[in-house]
C-alpha cells in the first residue's frame, strides 16, 4: 500500500496551505523514494513493524509501507495527522496512527509550532533556544504553543509490541523519546543536529545503557549511510564523529543496529 494519488496531494495541500512546501518536498520525487528505500531495506522487511516517531506528512510511512511493513506512526501536529489519513488511510491497519507526541512520561505536553515550517515544530525549549541565532536558521520562528497528548516508547510496545526498526525525528527531543525506552531494540535511528550535539550524545549515552550497539549517519536527506555495513562504529567513535561535523552539516539520523 502507497500514498494516494496526485490528486489527492493537491487536495491535500489546499485544505492545509501550511503544508505545502512539506508535501512538495517528501513527495513526487521518485529518485528520492528509491534511495530512501534502499536504505530501510537494511532494517525493515515484509511483515515486521516499524514505529514512525514524529511522522510529519509521512513519507517515511509511505517507504515503510513500499517495504511490505507494518507502521505504527506518531504525529502530535493535528494537520500534519489530517494530512497522514489522508494519504494512508485506506491502509487499514497497516498504519495505526496516534495523534500523540513522545516523550519520557506519559501526560502532556507543551508543543511549540513554527507555523511558517511545521516540520521543526518541537517539544524541546532547548532546541527552539539553540536555533535562536544560529548560521542557517535566520527567520525561524515558532510563534505558537499548543498542548498534545504525549505516550513513552514504552506504552507504544505495550500496545502495539516490539518493533523491528523505530525512526525518531522529533526535533531535539530525541533524548527525551529514548529516556521512555527500558528494553533494546534490534535496530533504530534517531535524528541529531549540529546546532544541539549534546542531545545525539545523550541518546548515545542511553542506548548504551540497554544493549550493545554499532552506530552508521546519514547527513541530511542524502539517505546514504558514511560507514556502511560491517564497518559501523561504537558509541565514543560516533560521539567524535558528531562532534568532528562541521556546523554547515546541519543535521542527519544516526542509526542503531544491537549487536548479536
Amino acid at each position: 500500500m502507497v500514498a494516494s494519488n496526485d490528486q489527492t496531494l493537491e487536495q491535500l495541500k489546499t485544505a492545509y496551505p501550511g503544508l505545502q512546501r512539506s508535501l512538495d518536498v517528501y513527495y513526487g520525487d521518485s529518485e528520492r523514494d528509491a534511495a530512501m528505500d534502499t536504505l530501510y531495506r537494511r532494517f525493515v522487511s515484509s511483515g515486521m513493524l516499524a514505529f514512525d516517531i514524529g511522522s510529519h506528512v509521512g513519507d517515511r510511512i509511505g517507504s515503510f509501507l513500499r517495504l511490505g511493513a507494518r507502521v505504527v506512526a506518531l504525529e502530535p501536529q493535528p494537520d500534519c495527522a489530517a494530512v497522514i489519513r489522508g494519504l494512508y488511510g485506506a491502509a487499514g491497519r497497516n498504519v495505526l496512527l496516534e495523534e500523540a507526541a513522545c516523550g519520557d512520561i506519559a501526560g502532556v505536553l507543551k508543543l511549540r509550532v513554527n507555523s511558517k515550517n511545521p516540520t521543526v515544530t518541537t517539544a524541546s525549549a532547548g532546541f527552539v533556544a539553540a536555533a535562536d541565532g544560529a548560521k542557517g536558521w535566520e527567520g525561524q520562528e515558532w510563534d505558537q504553543e499548543i498542548e498534545v497528548p504525549s505516550v513513552t516508547l514504552d506504552q507504544l510496545i505495550a500496545r502495539h509490541g516490539v518493533p523491528d526498526f523505530a525512526k525518531i525525528d522529533v526535533e531535539g527531543f530525541e533524548d527525551n523519546v529514548l529516556a521512555g525506552l527500558t528494553r533494546s531494540l534490534a535496530a533504530l535511528s534517531f535524528e541529531f543536529t549540529t546546532i544541539e550535539r549534546e542531545v545525539a550524545y545523550r541518546c548515545l549515552e542511553r542506548l548504551a545503557t540497554l544493549g550493545p550497539y554499532r552506530f552508521d549517519i546519514a547527513l541530511g536527506e542524502s539517505h546514504k549511510l558514511t560507514f556502511g555495513d560491517g564497518h559501523e562504529i561504537d558509541a565514543a567513535q560516533m560521539a567524535a564523529h558528531i562532534r568532528a561535523l562541521p556546523h554547515g552539516a546541519n543535521s542527519g539520523d544516526v542509526y542503531a543496529v544491537r549487536e548479536a
